[in-house]
């Protein structure tokens, strides 16, 4: 079997799908996408596949990773490794297709029956999140996930940090103490405010705090850790194994959020896991896009020994209607129950992509980039 082609197309809200096509009939579906930057991570995609994939056989997965890795000079980062997440997810597409097999069965069959998942809670009022965080809780879901902090100047005022205590104050009594609330700074906060802010929701027990101080400031983690017992995590903007390697040295973080379509794919994303389980870190994998990202990232929580939660960036316990559920020929593969997605059983990723809806879509002109934050004094803030 070999590779004979593929097509990439950019759909709404901001995502990018690939197909590759095979000799054998056999296609393969992944999701290479930085938000905000469609364009550019579909260039790097065909200079792989055309320069490097197309005729090659594409059950050698592991051998087709290290060469698009490895035969660059320049290596790693956002656009690169995102451009091989996505290729990485469709060459497990077809293989598992090939072996008529779920993606978990070819990495050692399932951990688990199920996985835990989580949804983000809009609004911008502390009684609107709360509002919000409890119509998820009415729908089954156990943990939430919520922003705690806007634009944050680099040492903030006392104001600041109770706006941000009031919000996960507000949420905690809305669900109670039973649900599980994940706190994302998003890498707003300096590090000292993000010490103070730690201090400041500390009583209503999060079950983590996502993106504490931006990646680039990995190395003042430690120091956070050490002044609260609240779990730290991070990941969503680390893209391989030797990114995530200097987090384990001194175990200055307690959960990993690696993306399936930002850190590799499906073949770094195991890895990473792997290293951070003899170090006693979890994995909550990052996965604020579409339908593909998701059943890639599902195959690898089936089969992870150390996942303790999944991350989801559409709505999966309503109406099955819209954006994403028209581009999946089943609409209802996404089978949610009691705060669980259970696993997928079709071979492959284990959905099936409507080409032809996906063909329609992508005649839309997309370009959405992230907006401009600025603070007071006209400088640049972290959105």
């Amino acid at each position: 079997m070999n590779i004979t082609g593929y097509d990439l197309y950019e759909v709404p809200p901001r995502w990018v799908f690939l197909v590759i096509r095979t000799d054998a009939g056999i296609t393969g579906w992944g999701e290479p996408i930085v938000e905000g930057r469609a364009k550019t991570v579909s260039t790097a995609v065909r200079e792989l596949m055309d320069g490097y994939l197309l005729g090659k056989d594409p059950r050698k997965i592991e051998d087709h990773w290290q060469a698009m890795y490895r035969n660059n000079f320049y290596r790693g980062g956002p656009i690169l490794m995102s451009a091989i997440a996505g290729i990485d997810q469709a060459l497990w597409d077809i293989k598992g297709k090939h072996h008529e097999l779920p993606v978990y069965e070819l990495l050692g069959g399932p951990c688990r029956d199920r996985v835990r998942v989580y949804q983000w809670v809009g609004g911008d009022r502390p009684a609107e999140i709360a509002g919000e965080a409890e119509q998820l809780v009415d729908a089954g879901y156990t943990a939430i996930k919520m922003d705690a902090v806007e634009r944050m100047r680099q040492i903030d005022s006392p104001a600041a940090v109770h706006t941000a205590s009031d919000r996960v104050e507000h949420v905690r009594e809305a669900v109670g103490p039973e649900i599980d609330i994940v706190v994302d700074f998003r890498g707003r906060a300096s590090t000292p405010m993000a010490s103070r802010l730690i201090d400041a929701i500390e009583p209503y027990k999060p079950m983590f705090v996502e993106e504490p101080v931006l990646p680039e400031h990995n190395d003042n983690l430690d120091a956070l850790s050490k002044t609260t017992t609240v779990p730290l995590a991070t990941g969503e903007r680390m893209y391989s194994r030797w990114d995530f390697k200097r987090l384990f040295d001194d175990r200055v973080i307690d959960v990993v959020q690696p993306d399936i379509s930002h850190a590799g794919g499906i073949t770094e994303v195991r890895k990473i896991a792997a290293m951070a389980h003899p170090f006693d870190v979890s994995v909550a994998l990052n996965c604020p896009i579409g339908p593909i990202a998701l059943a890639a990232s599902l195959q690898v929580c089936a089969s992870i020994p150390n996942l303790l939660i999944q991350d989801h960036g559409f709505g999966i316990s309503g109406a099955r209607t819209g954006i994403p559920y028209e581009y999946l020929a089943d609409p209802a593969a996404f089978e949610f129950t009691d705060g669980f997605l259970e696993l997928l059983s079709e071979p492959g990723l284990g959905i099936e992509i409507d080409e032809a809806v996906v063909k329609a879509k992508a005649q839309q002109d997309i370009d959405w980039h992230n907006p401009v934050w600025r603070h007071e004094d006209g400088s640049i803030a972290e959105w």
